[in-house]
């Protein structure tokens, strides 16, 4: 066999530490949803698998944006990944309106650390309940925390959904909740239902 006619080499990817870094924050019950800041200073609204509008809404995300669009615009260029939630969207937390918290912690924190920005006044941010070395240790006392504190998004919610647990050498996000997490989603009674 020739050079030519070998088939493409693909190498085997190298493997990420699983004892590194990672961010563990609570999980909280909404839609996913996505601002996108262009370098123009277009604002557009998105939730997890499409661009969305007034017109074509996601529990009035899109709507809240375009109110918002001015005040968004402090968030820079780039996507902005975050959890709308609040009144009328799954669990509701027992919130009177609905909000937008922010993904990225390495980002915005309601109390800017080094690196962390303070975001727009109208967005929030997931809480964080762990940061330092993953370890499962960490992560079931996360979830231990909200079995017995209630939700860190939502003061005195007792029922909280879970965390989600971000590996800094991975770059991946995974998800552990409080009920059902061994069974897939597919097959979890469905209590709530989701738009998108």
């Amino acid at each position: 066999m020739t050079e030519q006619e070998l088939p493409e080499f693909i190498p085997n990817p190298k493997m990420p530490r699983l004892r590194r870094q990672c961010v563990i924050t609570e999980k909280i019950d909404g839609t996913n949803a996505q601002i996108y800041v262009g370098e123009d200073g277009i604002v557009l609204a998105g939730s997890r698998n499409r661009w969305i509008t007034p017109e074509k809404d996601n529990f009035g995300f899109a709507r809240w944006v375009k109110e918002h669009d001015e005040e968004l615009r402090r968030l820079g260029p780039g996507r902005h990944y975050g959890e709308w939630w609040g009144q009328g969207v799954q669990r509701r937390y027992g919130l009177t309106e609905k909000r937008f918290s922010l993904f990225n912690t390495g980002r915005w924190s309601a109390e800017p650390g080094e690196g962390q920005c303070r975001p727009p006044a109208c967005c929030h941010v997931v809480p964080v309940l762990y940061h330092g070395v993953f370890s499962t240790w960490a992560v079931d006392s996360s979830v231990e925390l909200l079995e017995m504190n209630g939700s860190y998004a939502a003061d005195g919610f007792m029922d909280p959904e879970g965390v989600v647990v971000y590996l800094a050498a991975a770059r991946q996000c995974f998800k552990v909740t409080l009920k059902n997490d061994e069974v897939p989603k597919s097959l979890a009674p469905a209590v709530f239902q989701k738009e998108d």
